[in-house]
Formats: structure tokens, C-alpha cells, sequence
């Protein structure tokens, strides 16, 4: 029996091999992909693209039509999710599910200078030297942390400036989903996870009782299930 294919996506300052466990956990249940978006860990952003959610839809489209996947379903953690929701309201059907964790949509000027401002390198080395060299160790092959981090705070911006998610850009994403927020979260405004679930067609959202935000804190067998239970309702579609 042909496994089904698993895209597995990373959230912001993220990377494929942060995400390894998870690929792992889920390699019970299909055929999983550790995908990298440009410009994190060790992948170098293309010298003719921005660092922007555009860029990082078209990576995962580029990879599912490479590599040949037939419409596969996607983990996205955090901005993961973000982005493959946009390529499969930009491309209907190129996804046959989405699993989202811990997504943020409501973007606004005020929250992204708000999470912009929390992503000033000299700050975090000084606050918090430990999870600065992770990022350091992390992204050094992608051309340095720093440059990342400057990077994904202007994407923000722009997201405050010109959110991509909507109400009208939610409405065309079909396929099935499962929005999924821990409850202690920070990330996410109370009841976020439900108002995106009620603006996609077919999807659930699913509360984690006591789960927070960095992926590494997220036990990999709820993630296994809610994978899992998507999988097993587009079986019998």
C-alpha cells in the first residue's frame, strides 16, 4: 500500500532539523519530507528572491512539482502553516490536507511591530545568550542568524502592513483541515485558532490542553494524532 506523502514545515527562525522529531514521530503513519524554506538553516535564499511569505509558497510548490508528490498533506508549525495555506488559496488543489500548529493569522501594524521588535539580535544575545546560539548554530548555513532575524521581522511588517490571509484568500482553501493551538500559547490572541477554523470551509479546530508554543515543548504523539485522524477522514472521502 502506497504511503501517503507527508510535507512537514518549519515556523519562523525555524529549520528542517528542528523539526526532525516530528518527521519521525510521523514516519509511522506516510512517506515524510523535512522541507526547508529558503533563507533558514541551511538553505541559502536564491540571490533574485525576497525573504517573504511568497517566496516560501513557491519553494513548497517548487518542491511538491520536483519531487512529484501527489497532493500531499501538510504539518505546518507556526509560519509553516502560514505558508502552505496561502499556496493552496494561490493554487487550489496542489494540497490534499493541511494540519496547522500554533498558526498565527490576525496580523496587524500594531501586533508585527510588536513581534518585530522582539527579534533584535544584539537584545537577544543579551537576554538570552543560550537561544542566540542556537539560532547562531542553527542558521549558519543560510548565511547567519542575524541577517534572519532582521529578515523575518521586516516580513512581519509586511504582514501588518498587507495581511495575505483573509477572509476572501480563506474562503477558496477547500481541502480538509485541522487547526490546532496549545492552550498556554502565547503566540496566538485567545480564540485565534477558532476564528481561523470558522473561516475555512472544512476545517476543525482542535485545543491542546496545556501544550505551548515552541515545537520542541509539543508532545510528538498528539501531532501523530491529529495527522493521523486527517488522514484516516481523506481515506474514506
Amino acid at each position: 500500500m502506497t504511503r501517503p506523502p507527508i510535507v512537514v514545515l518549519h515556523g519562523a527562525l525555524g529549520s528542517a532539523a528542528q523539526m526532525q522529531p516530528m518527521a519521525d514521530a510521523l514516519s509511522a503513519i506516510g512517506e515524510v519530507h523535512c522541507l526547508e524554506l529558503p533563507g533558514h538553516g541551511d538553505t541559502q535564499l536564491p540571490d533574485a528572491a525576497t525573504f517573504s511569505m511568497a517566496t516560501f509558497a513557491n519553494a513548497l510548490r517548487d518542491a511538491i512539482t520536483l519531487r512529484g508528490w501527489h497532493q500531499p498533506l501538510v504539518f505546518g508549525y507556526s509560519m509553516g502553516g502560514y505558508v502552505a495555506l496561502l499556496l493552496e488559496s494561490l493554487s487550489p488543489g496542489t494540497l490534499g490536507g493541511i494540519v496547522t500548529l500554533g498558526t498565527k493569522f490576525e496580523w496587524t501594524p500594531d501586533v508585527a511591530a510588536g513581534a518585530a521588535a522582539r527579534l533584535d539580535a544584539a537584545v537577544l544575545q543579551s537576554k538570552a545568550p543560550a537561544f542566540a546560539e542556537q539560532l547562531r548554530v542553527r542558521h549558519a548555513g543560510a548565511g547567519g542568524w542575524e541577517q534572519m532575524m532582521v529578515r523575518t521581522a521586516a516580513l512581519l511588517v509586511a504582514l501588518g502592513a498587507t495581511p495575505l490571509l483573509t477572509a476572501e484568500t480563506l474562503a477558496s482553501v477547500q481541502i480538509p483541515l485541522r487547526v490546532a493551538a496549545g492552550s498556554r500559547d502565547d503566540t496566538l490572541a485567545e480564540g485565534e485558532a477558532g476564528r481561523l477554523a470558522a473561516l475555512l470551509p472544512n476545517a476543525t479546530c482542535t485545543p491542546l490542553p496545556d501544550v505551548p508554543h515552541p515545537i520542541e515543548r509539543v508532545p510528538t504523539a498528539l501531532v501523530v494524532d491529529l495527522v493521523g485522524g486527517l488522514l484516516r477522514d481523506l481515506s474514506r472521502s
